[in-house]
């Protein structure tokens, strides 16, 4: 574990919110960045549903990984134009 060094200010802010909901600051912190942090499976994985749409009417059956699609989509758009 990591000690944190906050702004006083914030502290309190903390303190009496973790008071307000009957929490430990720790259980607040810890919670409050597990929201805005949330694991991964992996650093790279992706918004599943955005891989998701367009598969099914594709006629593919494979994973379909947008952001490769959008990359190389826009190579050939470039190369095209030169």
């Amino acid at each position: 574990m990591s000690a944190l060094h906050l702004p006083d200010e914030l502290v309190d802010r903390l303190t009496a919110e973790a008071s307000r909901r009957g929490v430990t600051v720790d259980e607040l912190v810890a919670e409050t960045l597990a929201d805005r942090f949330p694991a991964r499976a992996h650093p790279d994985d992706r918004d599943a549903l955005e891989a998701f749409i367009g598969c099914g009417s594709s006629g593919r059956r494979e994973p379909f990984d947008i952001h490769q699609a959008r990359t190389e989509l826009a190579r050939s758009k470039t190369a095209e134009t030169i």
